[in-house]
Parts: structure tokens; sequence; C-alpha cells
């Protein structure tokens, strides 16, 4: 992880800012997140985690929905899910609310 990355607590609640969009590229197939002169082209684990990204449900709660639907260990994806969301919002595509 990013030394300069933000510590996310479990509890935090994050949106994407005024100006992002999670789209469908369907010319290229696949996710793209789309910021003002920026596009992050998504792969499938990101995509699935930020369609869960809505601004009302803290990471605890996103984590645990991601666990429940692919039967994985919640630990290993707590870790994953707080290193992207913390490179996210280092690159403000991401913020916390």
């Amino acid at each position: 992880m990013n030394p300069s990355a933000p510590a996310l607590a479990e509890d935090a609640i994050v949106r994407l800012p005024r100006g992002v969009r999670l789209r469908e590229d369907k010319a290229r197939g696949g996710w793209v997140l789309l910021a003002p002169e920026r596009v992050f082209q998504l792969d499938p684990v990101a995509r699935e985690v930020l369609a869960r990204v809505d601004g009302e449900r803290d990471i605890g709660a996103i984590v645990d929905d991601l666990a429940a639907a692919f039967a994985a260990p919640r630990e290993r994806i707590l870790g994953d899910v707080r290193a992207m969301l913390a490179d996210l919002i280092l690159k403000q595509v991401l913020e916390v609310v």
C-alpha cells in the first residue's frame, strides 16, 4: 500500500465525486471510470467494487456484500478493497463522505 494513501476505516463511506462516472464502454468492451480529462479502464474486480460504491454504504458493508457474492475470505477482500479505494482517493476519482 502507498505510504501516502489514506487509512480507511470499515465505517468510512466513499463516493464518486461530482464529474466522475462509472460507465460501460461498449466500444472497447468493459467498464471505465470517467473523470475530467482521464479514463480508467476497470478490471472485473474493480468494477464489482465500484458498482457497490453508492455514497451510502460503508466499506464494511461493501466488503460483506463482496464476500457473500463471491464466497471469498472477508479479511482478504477487506485488504484488497481498502488498497484499491485508497489508490483511487489519491487519484482524486473517489472521496470519503
